[in-house]
């Protein structure tokens, strides 16, 4: 017990620690916070609520049937709310102290370079991750009282990361794009640009690549506008989002098989985090 607890102090006492302690509070507390908690209150619990009606009927004819089904659609808040969120909490995570020349005083104490950069990603992922899954479990428990259907603890689980992973790949993009630029509005600029991009034109983009291919598009009963879309929706962090959770819903099958939805995002997880660090080892303040 003894050195357990030692272990756990050291923990806690580490830089890695001590930074990202630091930025989650300065986040969770900051005015742009203030601001994008309303929005993603109404877009997660107030969407859970007005799926899981009884009465609800979606376009296609489509009724939720039971709370995962419900939190999928719910997951709609996840990608306009919650990605935005991550992306206002960081565009100026590295652009910031670059620009006014804190950067340059950091990056000179007495720690490594990957220390500094782990600490900045891990800061603002949990600085939107924190009340992302505190509304995402209240969404969940409103739901299943609701259906009175209490889904297994595993797909729970899954559901959890799936929403931790999502907001991880937007910090990573907006945190790498504010290395790259040296003033905050070209970062944030970059940011939303990528944000929108995944959000509103891929489907453009999945369209236009069936149009190019012959395939019929927008056809639901079409096998090969199904598989397409699937198959490129790896290329895009809401389309694996997407895939992840369908992996809790049997009765969608977009022809993508689960392990590769989950090595897809294993690489959207692992290549971005490399580069940032690549990028903070070498970037001049």
């Amino acid at each position: 017990m003894s050195t357990c607890w030692i272990k756990v102090s050291q923990i806690c006492n580490s830089p890695i620690f001590a930074i990202t302690k630091q930025i989650i509070r300065q986040k969770l507390f900051s005015t742009r916070m203030i601001v994008l908690l309303p929005i993603l209150i109404l877009f997660l619990p107030g969407m859970a609520w007005g799926f899981s009606d009884p009465d609800v009927m979606l376009p296609g004819g489509i009724k939720p049937a039971d709370t995962m089904e419900v939190m999928f659609f719910t997951s709609l808040g996840i990608v306009f709310a919650a990605t935005m969120g991550g992306v206002i909490l960081s565009f100026d995570g590295v652009s910031r102290d670059r620009d006014s020349g804190v950067l340059e005083i950091k990056l000179s104490q007495p720690i490594q370079r990957d220390t500094y950069s782990n600490s900045i990603m891990l800061g603002h992922w949990f600085s939107i991750l924190i009340p992302t899954w505190v509304l995402w479990g209240i969404s969940m428990i409103l739901v299943a009282n609701r259906l009175d259907d209490y889904p297994p603890v595993n797909e729970i689980i899954f559901s959890f990361v799936s929403v931790a992973l999502i907001l991880l790949w937007y910090v990573q993009f907006t945190l790498i794009a504010s290395t790259l630029t040296k003033d905050q509005g070209t970062s944030v600029a970059f940011g939303i640009g990528t944000w929108f991009l995944f959000t509103f034109l891929w489907a453009l983009i999945t369209s236009m690549v069936a149009y190019a291919s012959g395939v019929e598009i927008g056809d639901s009963k079409d096998a090969g506008w199904i598989t397409l879309e699937g198959f490129l929706d790896l290329l895009s962090p809401n389309g694996v989002f997407h895939h992840l959770l369908e992996i809790n819903l049997p009765d969608i099958d977009r022809g993508v098989p689960s392990y590769v939805s989950i090595l897809a995002a294993i690489i959207w997880s692992v290549l971005p985090w490399l580069w940032f660090n690549s990028r903070m080892r070498h970037i001049q303040p």
